[in-house]
């Protein structure tokens, strides 16, 4: 059986709105990736050095990061030889099954939050200004709370103009309380007061927005790391996931900033927004993959649902829904 049909029979199996929203989200990507895939593979009559090159070049316009595309066109090369396969044709089920692999290779790639049953859950958001992550805060809130759980949200990120204001909007909307301070305010002063009114009120998650002037950078890590040293403090192994938001649209600089915020902090999770506006959605082969950081969400749309946990079979999917679904017929 074909990776392509063992693929559409594990996805019949999730349920099918996620399945649409990768495959919608993920269509701008997939007519510029599968598109030039299937030229390549209509021009060549075998597979030689030359059809491995200009897939080379198609991976790495496409952002999956030149380390990955060296690593996988090294697996692929060996899969071929392994399996005497001669039709170009062939080569695109292989490279969706090593595509799956490499973002399963390695440490934790699980999607899944660490979220204290029956505690407080304290979610510390990273990230520079402008990717999103109020938005993303505001959507994740949406998601918990439809879920049945407490949610309060700290307005860490005093510098930026409007930020608190903004967060507050998200709170209205989905329904949730802001815990601030005037603007300028110490951020750290704002969790200490976030995590004494989480506790108060017995939430079950406290998520914190932070500042995030890259240009001013060690300031901007000696500020995250006193007030992850005050959130330890007050909760002893918080938090417990410090989620790093990127841009997706911003191809190779949310990979220069991915390595700054590690240096900075210990960053647990990657949630890529906009990746339903880029068509070089290979990036999130390339963050798994070099940075060894879990994708945990993905934004595929505006929606306040269309912020969806990440799925490495479901990407891989939308990214070759077309030939998985020409297979079927």
């Amino acid at each position: 059986m074909s990776f392509f049909k063992k693929l559409k029979e594990k996805i019949t199996k999730q349920t099918d709105s996620v399945t649409e929203k990768f495959k919608d989200g993920l269509t701008k990507t997939r007519d510029n990736f599968s598109g030039k895939v299937n030229d390549l593979v209509a021009r060549y009559r075998k597979v030689d050095e030359d059809f491995f090159e200009e897939l080379e070049e198609i991976l790495i316009q496409a952002d999956v990061g030149f380390d990955t595309v060296m690593k996988l066109v090294d697996e692929l090369k060996l899969e071929v030889k392994r399996k005497n396969i001669q039709d170009p044709a062939e080569v695109q089920d292989v490279i969706s099954e090593k595509l799956v692999e490499i973002y399963e290779q390695g440490g934790n790639s699980s999607s899944a939050l660490n979220i204290q049953e029956g505690e407080l859950t304290v979610i510390l958001f990273v990230g520079v200004n402008g990717v999103g992550k109020t938005t993303t805060i505001g959507k994740l809130a949406h998601k918990f709370k439809n879920e049945g759980k407490k949610v309060v949200l700290a307005a860490g990120d005093t510098f930026r103009a409007g930020a608190i204001e903004q967060l507050e909007v998200w709170g209205e909307r989905v329904g949730v309380e802001v815990i601030k301070q005037g603007a300028g305010s110490d951020p750290a002063a704002v969790m200490y007061d976030a995590v004494q009114a989480a506790k108060s009120r017995q939430a079950d998650i406290l998520i914190c927005d932070t500042a995030g002037r890259l240009q001013n950078k060690v300031n901007l890590m000696k500020e995250l790391e006193k007030v992850k040293r005050v959130i330890e403090r007050e909760i002893p192994g918080a938090p417990h996931e410090v989620l790093l938001a990127l841009d997706a649209t911003t191809g190779q600089n949310a990979m220069l900033q991915a390595k700054t915020f590690k240096e900075a902090t210990n960053v647990t999770g990657i949630v890529l927004t906009k990746l339903d506006g880029t068509a070089k959605g290979g990036i999130v082969l390339a963050i798994r993959n070099e940075l060894d950081i879990p994708v945990k969400f993905v934004g595929l749309g505006e929606k306040m649902d269309d912020l969806q946990e990440f799925n490495a079979e479901q990407y891989v999917y939308g990214l070759f829904a077309d030939i998985v679904e020409k297979e079927e017929e």
